[in-house]
């Protein structure tokens, strides 16, 4: 069972990101298991927050090209959905490897903020219905909850039905 903790808050680029653009945040840790079968829905059960605020990061591969996708860690990604939010025709979901060396992050702890170059990126529209959304904060274990039009400002996202 993952166990809360908010007195540890490590520096990611995510966090880095935070500071320069002023953002106000709050960070969550908690213990993460290895062995959880779900990383998005085990910060939800750990951080005792509704598992739609809490949003994954995927990436896929829209036309060839890699993209970003931000849903609710209680949904899946509708590919078909993303590709058109995008202008593509096609979006495949991108090799767990490709996806950490374009971030800078690794799988289960990939955020959306401070990716090592800008990827385009849609926030499921979803999201702006909450006051606050949680993300990865670039580490398993660590989440940020910022407002979900701070994440699709500092992301340069645009908002879409992308999820299902």
């Amino acid at each position: 069972m993952a166990r809360r903790s908010r007195d540890r808050s490590p520096t990611t680029q995510a966090t880095l990101a935070l500071a320069r653009a002023g953002v106000e945040h709050v960070a969550h840790t908690y213990e993460h298991d290895p062995r959880a079968a779900s990383y998005g829905l085990e910060a939800a059960q750990a951080l005792g927050v509704d598992a739609a605020r809490v949003l994954k990061t995927l990436l896929a591969e829209v036309d060839g090209r890699l993209a970003v996708a931000v849903v609710p860690v209680s949904a899946q990604l509708d590919l078909k959905a993303l590709a058109r939010a995008l202008g593509g025709s096609r979006a495949v979901m991108a090799d767990p490897a490709v996806a950490e060396r374009a971030t800078g992050y690794v799988v289960g702890g990939i955020s959306p903020l401070g990716q090592k170059k800008p990827l385009p990126t849609v926030v499921d529209a979803g999201a702006l219905e909450h006051p606050t959304v949680l993300v990865s904060g670039g580490r398993r274990g660590f989440d940020i909850e910022l407002s979900p039009t701070d994440l699709v400002a500092l992301t340069r996202a645009t908002t879409a039905p992308v999820s299902r």
